[in-house]
């Protein structure tokens, strides 16, 4: 199809037709489609109903009752289990609420008021008239963007290729301006085009120069288990930024809201241990900690990272079912 501007007035007209033709055609199905993006089927989310289901026991593996007050990092057990299906070390990760959103917004409020690793409150430069920005892959998740526009983070789009963004241009902005303080990446599957990043982009982020030392890469990993016809794989990034000397570079996000149940998952960060520390000490004065039973209930249902994976090609199967029926 060639560009709109290209077609005299009698092809736009004859296309507006067409169009119109085709809209009508649709109308006439009476379909009621819910076209909300990533939100699983109900038969999908019945996969997950044994988490209803009774906690088998209340008591944790070094005799601390979960139903009680306490754990502000998580309960072992559960970053255990997502700490082997990320290969991160569980010390390493911060277990949630269940939504990582959440905790993407709780982060970067914290470096607004607090700043990070001894440097200034990210709000100084905003008084000062040198505002935040951020580095915005796009297309890009809209709701990165809304936390941006809600805390006043000026946005700089950056195109996003085959293999992930633009890193010439990433790489020149972020080591010729220290107002540049993070980017936001949604390293596999990001929406719309299902974009993966290669192994030289990851890499490049990892150990790439910052004029600011406290530059912070918000990594949502959102589909890091959802592989839609063969598993792609992504280089871990908490290893690189580890290997290159930069090992508070990242915040690492990923969630269960598609996998087990959107409105009731948990959620997590990992990062470097000096972040992990500097997380928990400004949560400690915003909770006691998390839903500790729920967290409970993720781990005895799923057991094992391999149950999970497996989980999640069922998951699949329905999905290539409903597809196939509304052809």
């Amino acid at each position: 199809m060639k560009p709109i501007a290209d077609y005299s007035e009698n092809q736009l007209t004859a296309l507006l037709s067409q169009l119109k033709t085709q809209y009508k055609e649709a109308q006439a199905q009476k379909l009621k489609l819910n076209m909300a993006r990533g939100k699983p089927a109900a038969t999908q989310l019945n996969l997950s109903n044994g988490l209803l289901e009774k906690v088998e026991n209340y008591t944790l593996a070094d005799g601390t009752d979960a139903r009680n007050y306490g754990i502000l990092e998580g309960i072992p057990e559960c970053r255990e289990l997502f700490g082997r299906l990320l290969d991160i070390p569980p010390g390493q990760i911060i277990i949630g609420g269940n939504s990582s959103l959440n905790m993407m917004f709780d982060i970067i409020s914290f470096l607004c008021l607090f700043g990070t690793g001894g440097s200034k409150p990210w709000l100084y430069h905003k008084y000062c008239n040198t505002p935040v920005k951020f580095l915005c892959p796009v297309p890009g998740y809209d709701r990165h963007f809304t936390i941006c526009e809600e805390l006043g983070i000026e946005m700089i789009p950056i195109p996003l290729g085959e293999d992930g963004p633009d890193m010439a241009l990433v790489k020149k902005l972020v080591l010729e301006d220290k107002s540049v303080k993070g980017i936001w990446c949604v390293p596999l599957h990001s929406n719309p085009q299902g974009v993966c990043y290669s192994e030289e982009v990851v890499e490049q982020l990892a150990s790439m120069e910052t004029a600011s030392k406290d530059f912070r890469i918000f990594w949502d990993n959102a589909y890091g288990i959802h592989h839609i016809s063969k598993e792609v794989p992504l280089k871990n990034i908490i290893k690189e930024c580890e290997k290159h000397g930069n090992p508070n570079r990242v915040y690492y996000f990923f969630s269960t809201s598609k996998i087990s149940f959107p409105g009731a998952g948990v959620a997590l960060v990992a990062s470097g241990t000096e972040n992990i520390t500097e997380l928990k000490k400004h949560m400690s004065a915003q909770t006691i900690g998390h839903d500790k039973l729920n967290q409970l209930r993720h781990v005895q249902f799923f057991k094992t990272p391999e149950n999970i994976l497996h989980h999640m090609k069922k998951m699949a199967g329905i999905e290539k079912i409903l597809k196939n029926k509304t052809k």
